[in-house]
């Protein structure tokens, strides 16, 4: 348990109220900010949480080693929960949720209907991981 309260996602006893769709804001920043959060300490520069570059490919390079920590971070999808909720603000801008800005951007729209970043996340990662022609 951390000072939140909550137990650490996927960890034994998470109650269905520990969804990121569940929680306030407040507590999904605790939960960002806390110790579990890949990117305290990852030893990412600061720079590589926001990208410059304008083209996609681009971006993901300059963000590379900010992806990787987020690829197995245990507060991704309250990462990116909160970045949703604050889109008018912080929550815009650099990577969250392991997703650049310009990514956030295409799935907000589903977001916003409703579709829980559970779900959008899965669906990224089937979605990266069928072949291509």
């Amino acid at each position: 348990m951390y000072e939140t309260g909550l137990v650490a996602p996927g960890g034994a006893g998470q109650a269905r109220a520990d969804r990121p769709g569940d929680l306030t804001d407040r507590q999904l920043l605790a939960r960002v900010a806390s110790p579990l959060a890949r990117c305290a300490g990852g030893g990412a520069d600061a720079d590589d949480w926001f990208p410059v570059a304008t083209r996609w490919s681009r971006a993901r390079i300059e963000a590379a080693r900010a992806l990787a920590l987020c690829a197995k971070c245990p507060v991704r999808e309250d990462c990116l929960e909160l970045s949703m909720r604050q889109w008018d603000g912080a929550g815009h801008y650099g990577v969250w949720g392991g997703l650049l800005e310009a990514e956030r951007a295409a799935i907000r729209k589903e977001w916003l209907s409703g579709v829980s970043v559970s779900r959008l996340l899965q669906a990224r990662t089937a979605e990266a991981s069928t072949p291509r022609p």
